[in-house]
């Protein structure tokens, strides 16, 4: 009995907790409780001190303003200055989102690109890559566009003498810059349906490649046979629907171009001056990403005969992938605010509306607050859309 109760009573002196203000875990709790009331009275003082100012100046709180009549026409757009502020920020909103989602996409392309050729065992080629980068990722976005503006977009011809490329496939001018697009015809849905279940049957052929594959270890060629059926539905289609898909040539007309796809100075300017400023940090973290890839399965892949190309395609970027797209995130959400920019070079993206909004008389605290909100729902659909990307290209340990 004696044995048992002294080797109890140390176990009861080890169980007891420390008084409160020792106890570790309280002290965190404590201390969470105390910065969410710092901030909370922080939020408070700030909204008052708003309140307090706008009623000095005799500033409406509402947001009635957005009902009223906008008062400016929008440039290149058929938006009315009878319309709503309201549609006038649509407007912005409309364009900031076309210029995110082509320079997201465009910039994966050359940033991919150039971060593959900065490892190139090509001298050249390598070097050349290492100037874009070093580059490029030093020079502010703001001095990339004015310059892109000024020694490119503003060096074009004028609209009554813009350049045309032969087979009027393409026509630059500083006003408007336009290139030949599909256009649907006749026939256009029945051909598009053909398409379609094209790509169904390249679907289930690559399945059937791929258990030969399996089966027998001979080279499925998944892409080629694929492609191979997709082109020879495409072209006897063409042909028998005598041809459903036509060209819309752009021409120049006025002081407009017709045709085609065209699109104004200003949003080419910052399409460009975004996409070769942003691609040169994704390059740099493609090229961290592949060097990240261990040493090991360059070596493995080696070892079964596969050529550099194969190596980088079955091998080193599935996993340099899984690497790279959490802080390529980052890049993706800059470029993106990087749009509102465009202020700089008149092109009518969100913040450009904005300014213009205010500028005639309406409330900037709640049209500040309004961008805000518009960019942070931007923001948080890009990070769940490449979130969502990243976690199905997640390994999972087992």
């Amino acid at each position: 009995m004696t044995a048992t109760s002294t080797s109890a009573a140390p176990s009861r002196q080890r169980r007891r907790r420390p008084p409160p203000w020792r106890d570790v875990r309280i002290l965190r709790v404590a201390a969470q409780v105390a910065f969410l009331i710092a901030l909370a009275a922080l939020v408070a003082w700030l909204y008052d001190n708003l309140v307090s100012n706008m009623e000095k100046l005799g500033i409406d709180r509402s947001f009635d303003y957005l009902d009223q009549p906008a008062g400016f026409q929008i440039r290149a757009s058929p938006f009315r200055a009878s319309q709503t502020v309201r549609d006038a920020i649509g407007v912005g909103v409309r364009n900031t989102a076309i210029l995110a989602a082509a320079g997201i996409v465009v910039t994966t392309v050359l940033g991919v690109i150039v971060g593959v050729a900065r490892l190139s065992s090509n001298w050249l080629v390598a070097k050349a890559a290492a100037f874009y980068v070093e580059t490029l990722r030093n020079i502010p976005p703001l001095l990339v566009i004015f310059f892109v503006n000024t020694a490119v977009v503003l060096e074009l011809p004028p609209i009554g003498d813009a350049t045309t490329v032969p087979g009027d496939l393409l026509v630059l001018s500083n006003r408007q810059l336009a290139m030949a697009s599909p256009r649907a015809g006749d026939g256009a849905p029945l051909y598009l349906g053909l398409l379609a279940l094209a790509l169904v049957a390249a679907v289930v052929v690559g399945v059937w490649r791929t258990r030969v594959n399996e089966r027998t270890g001979e080279p499925h060629h998944r892409v080629a046979w694929g492609a191979a059926l997709v082109a020879a539905v495409a072209g006897v289609g063409y042909v028998a629907l005598a041809g459903p898909i036509e060209l819309s040539r752009p021409r120049a007309e006025g002081f407009n171009v017709r045709g085609g796809i065209a699109m104004v100075g200003p949003f080419a300017t910052l399409l460009v001056a975004l996409v070769i400023y942003t691609a040169s940090h994704v390059a740099e973290i493609v090229r961290g990403s592949i060097q990240a890839v261990p040493r090991g399965q360059v070596e493995a892949a080696s070892a079964l005969a596969l050529t550099e190309f194969q190596r980088l395609r079955f091998v080193v970027m599935p996993q340099a992938f899984r690497i790279a797209i959490p802080p390529t995130i980052n890049q993706y959400l800059n470029l993106t605010k990087n749009t509102s920019l465009g202020i700089a070079i008149g092109y009518a993206e969100l913040m450009a509306i904005t300014q213009i909004v205010i500028g005639n008389g309406n409330p900037a605290p709640q049209s500040f607050g309004v961008a805000m909100a518009i960019y942070l729902a931007f923001s948080l659909t890009i990070s769940a859309v490449v979130n969502v990307l990243n976690r199905r290209l997640r390994l999972v340990e087992r």
